[in-house]
């Protein structure tokens, strides 16, 4: 399969990594339709000869419309949320959105389709070894609404691919880091706090890091020599918390946190910054399920990537520094922040 302007459908493409997606597409002569809602920021695909469409991945009418002509399907709409004062909101549009979106791609006679997973589907281990996609979570293992939300998606689509043909390919995204994160995303909102001095201390956790530049070309290797049914995770480099924190200090010039505290003694205040929130009606930054997932060293192998795709992803320090520059030109880090 080559591109040679076939057209293909991005969902979610106003978002973080959707709208890596669709740029990495159009570079390699795609024609791009962009489905996003009606109420999403647009600012993502300022500039960009995409077709956008107005439609919610729940609206089966909107999404069978936006899928008339298209060749290839890049699934990338999700609701990235690790909390939200309706939880079963993110298990909604995580599963119901996938479960309609497959159905109109196949009723559409797609021919291959990406869907973006997350490698929340996967099972860490407690030591530092890497997890693959050969260690699948059950549901009922998954910790938090979005993770078991992502882990059904990922099952339904699996079921998909054996009882209906469906073509499609999983891609597990690790933890990207970039430019145009506008919401923006936990990740995201952790590279903002550090930034402006606001984070003085850190749990001892890991996590793979990766540039969304490489995870984007990552969905088009997929689209184009993945195999339907099969998983693969795009991932960039395993780095302790504290490591991401001490890049990011640099970057701006701030000493980096040295206190480590334990996650146990801050679960009571992530239970109390959950209630305010829910006052607030604002996402908070600490929450009880992330502080339940820093307990793993959330490490991953490429490897199957690397060797079945051709994908290799640059140093995630690029991702950073370009997350770092994009923030602070956008005003997220506040007036004293020279870009």
């Amino acid at each position: 399969m080559v591109a040679g302007g076939d057209l293909v459908l991005v969902t979610g493409a106003a978002g973080f990594v959707g709208a890596a997606v669709a740029r990495a597409a159009l570079e390699q002569g795609y024609a791009v339709r962009a489905l996003v809602r009606a109420s999403s920021p647009r600012r993502n695909l300022a500039g960009l000869s995409a077709e956008v469409v107005a439609g919610d991945m729940r609206d089966a009418a909107a999404v069978g419309r936006a899928l008339a002509g298209v060749r290839f399907l890049l699934h990338v709409a999700a609701d990235y949320r690790l909390w939200a004062p309706d939880p079963g909101e993110i298990m909604r549009n995580n599963l119901e959105g996938t479960a309609t979106v497959m159905r109109a791609a196949l009723a559409a006679g797609v021919e291959r389709a990406v869907v973006t997973s997350s490698v929340a589907t996967l099972r860490v281990s407690p030591s530092t070894a890497a997890a693959t996609e050969d260690e699948p979570l059950a549901e009922r293992e998954a910790i938090g609404v979005y993770k078991r939300s992502k882990v059904a998606a990922e099952r339904l689509v699996e079921r998909m691919v054996a009882q209906d043909g469906l073509p499609a390919v999983i891609v597990n995204p690790s933890t990207p880091v970039g430019a145009r994160d506008v919401r923006p995303t936990p990740t995201g909102r952790i590279i903002v706090e550090a930034a402006r001095g606001r984070m003085p201390a850190f749990v001892e956790t890991g996590l793979n890091v990766v540039d969304v530049e490489d995870v984007a070309r990552g969905h088009l290797l997929a689209l184009t020599r993945g195999r339907v049914g099969e998983r693969y995770i795009l991932g960039g480099q395993n780095v302790m918390l504290r490591e991401l924190l001490g890049e990011i200090a640099q970057l701006v010039g701030r000493r980096p946190p040295r206190v480590r505290l334990p996650a146990a003694p801050l679960v009571p205040l992530a239970h109390a910054a959950e209630a305010l929130a829910r006052l607030r009606g604002r996402e908070p930054f600490l929450t009880v399920d992330g502080l339940k997932m820093s307990r793993n060293r959330m490490f991953f192998s490429s490897d199957k990537a690397e060797r079945e795709l051709g994908y290799r992803p640059g140093p995630y320090v690029a991702g950073v520094r370009a997350a770092v520059a994009w923030f602070g030109r956008e005003g997220y880090l506040g007036e004293g922040y020279l870009a």
